[in-house]
Parts: C-alpha cells; structure tokens; sequence
C-alpha cells in the first residue's frame, strides 16, 4: 500500500505526460491510500484539465467517478495538531501536509510528484 497524492491520481486517469509513470506505480501498488479531501482536490484538478479544454466535463465526472472508487479513502480522524506542526516545519499547505501525515500514520510511502512535498 502506498499514500498516492491527488495528483498521481490525475496522472493516471488524464492522459497526458506522466500517465505512464503512473501507470506505473499502479502496476506495482495495487491500493491506494488517499486522506478523506482527496475527493475535492481532484475535483478541482479535473476542473483545471476542464477548463484548460485537456478533457470534457463528461470525461471529468467519469475519471472523478473511476478515482475515487479505485482509492481507499482514510476514515482515519485527522489530526490538527499534527498536521498544523507539519505544515509549520515545511511550510507546505496543510492539504500537503495531511497526506504526509497519512503516510506517517499507516507507515507507508508517500507517491508525489510535487516537488515541495519532496
């Protein structure tokens, strides 16, 4: 199991440079670990591709439907606390910070391509 971004995610259901190394990452980590905001955030993401015309609102709906039905979405209670020092030690968002804290939770690898992440 690993904890994918959200932007991993958008790599392997919108066509385009990356979807190859997240295929990838698929083929190799079949369950995905996302926090409970990664269904806004790639709502949001596909909006972005909608807007930019990369991909229609129907094929939005229908990657925002595949994504979120081939991620194990955390019920795990976040924690503010937690998450606040992540973001304060970084200075990443505490969006970022809430997979990082993900991660150290189920101790497992955080998948990211952003780089302030990393």
């Amino acid at each position: 199991m690993i904890v994918a971004d959200t932007n991993l995610l958008a790599y392997f259901l919108v066509p385009g440079p990356q979807s190859r190394s997240a295929e990838r990452v698929r083929a190799v980590h079949r369950v995905w670990a996302v926090p409970s905001l990664l269904p806004h955030e790639l709502m949001n993401v596909l909006y972005q591709h909608v807007r930019r015309g990369v991909i229609t609102r129907d094929e939005a709906i229908r990657a925002y439907k595949r994504g979120t039905s081939m991620v194990e979405i955390s019920i795990l209670p976040i924690d503010p606390v937690a998450i606040l020092r992540l973001s304060e030690q970084t200075g990443c968002t505490t969006y970022d910070a809430d997979f990082v804290w993900l991660a150290k939770e189920l101790d497992s690898p955080l998948v990211t391509a952003d780089k302030e992440i990393l």
